[in-house]
């Protein structure tokens, strides 16, 4: 067995030890999916140019996608399979890393027709190309995405009924966020869903959960000794959860203006990364387990209340300001923006499990637009030493002990503690121990949309949201949103911020009451 120290020479010769090493990661072997097809609903939307072909093509870079894999575009765009594969050729080169020669493969097993959802006898076409195309290559197995506004997911899930669309192996249904809009919304599409398909055959999709360092905090937490004893209530203080973009609405003030930062942030990612921070182990690392886990937290969590919603909520707006030094306008001058919008594009919350290992821990989530910098971490602040030992030789009491989980820009995790520093004076520096998530790793890495889409023809749920969570995250936020949009004298604020900073002053008072300040990107940067 290999010595794990590392060893190098002193200028006498003899062997001087340096630390441990970490041997390079072999590559994890994925597993290639049964035969199977995808026909795409919304094919010429900006999601399936951004982010599904990508992700289907590099799939196939890879060898992941069965032999005769193909895919059927569908949308109300008339096109034609050459002017689809065109299109498709146009974003995957734009989005780098193209081969001539396997794009000129890929493509063959592109396909599209044209399709009106409220109108089943259009979806002859598509039945059409899975008759011609389906024998000896998907063995009558079939994903249908719904890449498509929410408004017509009802009508497309009766329409590949009715069409017979369906063939003679699984059927597996992909529905993007939002799923509803409210929880009354969102069960009355279940119910509909429900009258054709089952729960297992039906994948709700959240593609933070795709995220190699967010699916990591679980194996960072039960595969490791040295953080599971500590991941509780007597040595944690608080947590934070923070998803910051510097975007705006850009082209989506139609959808944003309905939704606002609660329904399309706070329902599904953030409550999802929460739950994977929050949650108890499974007995077995099993897809059905591990959600049974994620939606207990969900049940205890400690609902809101008109009375002290503004303890636990502050929502705010974006302004005009600068991102990078390019100026960017109000949020209420955006395109399709209505002038006196009430649309929160910011919110910070205080949350509470009342549970057993949480009971008492406030787990803080802060998510909005137009911010100063693209970030996305889990914190998990530890409580202070009980004695401080040093507190006549320091000026001050040193900070508090972090494990910093950066999901973007870039993947890392990071552990930041206090040490000597050099010198004969007795003084405390922190210092971060920091490691990039992809360090060493040689094999083939997903991304989010390539991981789910993999997962999916694998039958593995794991990674997406099953009815009951997604039902219990839409009722405990029921509250937040009826006060927001009923207007009445409990309603919280909406603050104004200005572009380009970290959301509304208000946001630090949240925190900074309980003694506490919010952890920015950068901030505990090595």
């Amino acid at each position: 067995m290999a010595d794990p120290i590392n060893t190098e020479k002193t200028p006498d010769g003899a062997a001087a030890t340096t630390g441990f090493t970490t041997p390079a990661c072999s590559p994890c072997d994925e597993t290639q999916p049964p035969d199977c097809c995808m026909v795409i609903f919304g094919a010429s939307g900006d999601l399936v140019r951004r982010k599904l072909m990508p992700a289907l093509y590099k799939l196939f870079r890879c060898n992941l996608l069965p032999k005769g894999f193909f895919v059927i575009g569908a949308a109300r765009t008339a096109m034609t399979d050459d002017s689809f594969r065109a299109e498709t050729e146009a974003s995957l080169r734009a989005a780098g890393d193209f081969d001539e020669g396997l794009w000129a493969e890929f493509s063959k097993s592109l396909f599209y027709r044209s399709v009106t959802y409220a109108d089943h006898s259009s979806y002859s076409g598509i039945k059409g190309a899975l008759d011609e195309l389906a024998p000896g290559r998907s063995n009558g197995n079939c994903v249908f995405y719904l890449a498509t506004p929410p408004a017509v997911y009802a009508e497309i899930s009766r329409g590949i009924i009715y069409s017979g669309l369906r063939g003679s192996g699984w059927s597996r249904l992909i529905i993007e966020k939002p799923f509803g809009s409210d929880l009354k919304s969102a069960l009355a599409l279940n119910s509909e869903l429900y009258t054709n398909y089952n729960e297992d055959q039906i994948y709700r999709i959240d593609h933070y959960l795709g995220k190699e360092t967010v699916q990591n905090i679980l194996m960072l937490r039960f595969a490791n000794a040295i953080f599971e004893p500590l991941w509780n209530r007597r040595y944690i203080d608080h947590v934070q959860i923070s998803a910051a973009e510097t975007l705006g609405v850009e082209k989506r003030s139609g959808y944003y203006e309905q939704a606002g930062v609660l329904r399309d942030m706070f329902q599904n990612h953030m409550l999802q990364v929460m739950c994977l921070a929050a949650m108890e182990p499974p007995s077995v690392y099993e897809s059905e387990l591990v959600r049974d886990e994620r939606v207990k937290v969900l049940r205890a969590l400690r609902p809101f209340n008109g009375d002290d919603i503004n303890d636990h909520l502050v929502i705010g707006q974006y302004g005009e300001g600068a991102i990078d030094g390019s100026y960017v306008r109000d949020y209420r001058r955006e395109e399709g923006v209505a002038q006196k919008s009430q649309t929160p594009t910011f919110a910070a919350m205080k949350l509470y499990v009342d549970n057993w290992r949480w009971q008492g821990v406030p787990f803080y989530l802060r998510s909005g637009k137009r911010m100063k910098k693209r970030f996305t971490q889990v914190t998990i602040q530890f409580k202070g030493v009980p004695h401080s030992l040093f507190r006549r030789a320091l000026p001050g009491e040193p900070g508090p002990n972090a494990l910093i989980l950066r999901m973007q820009p870039d993947e890392r995790v990071q552990l930041k503690f206090h040490t000597k520093s050099p010198g004969g004076r007795v003084c405390l520096r922190d210092v971060v121990m920091d490691f990039p998530y992809t360090l060493d790793y040689m094999g083939v890495t997903l991304d989010a949309y390539e991981r789910l889409l993999l997962d999916c023809m694998l039958g593995d749920k794991m990674l997406f949201v099953r009815s009951d969570g997604m039902a219990l995250s839409w009722s405990f936020l029921t509250t937040v949103l009826n006060l927001i949009e009923e207007r009445t004298e409990h309603s919280p604020k909406l603050y104004k911020y200005t572009a380009g900073s970290y959301g509304p002053a208000e946001a630090e008072t949240l925190i900074q009451k309980d003694g506490r300040d919010w952890v920015d990107y950068g901030e505990d940067d090595a």
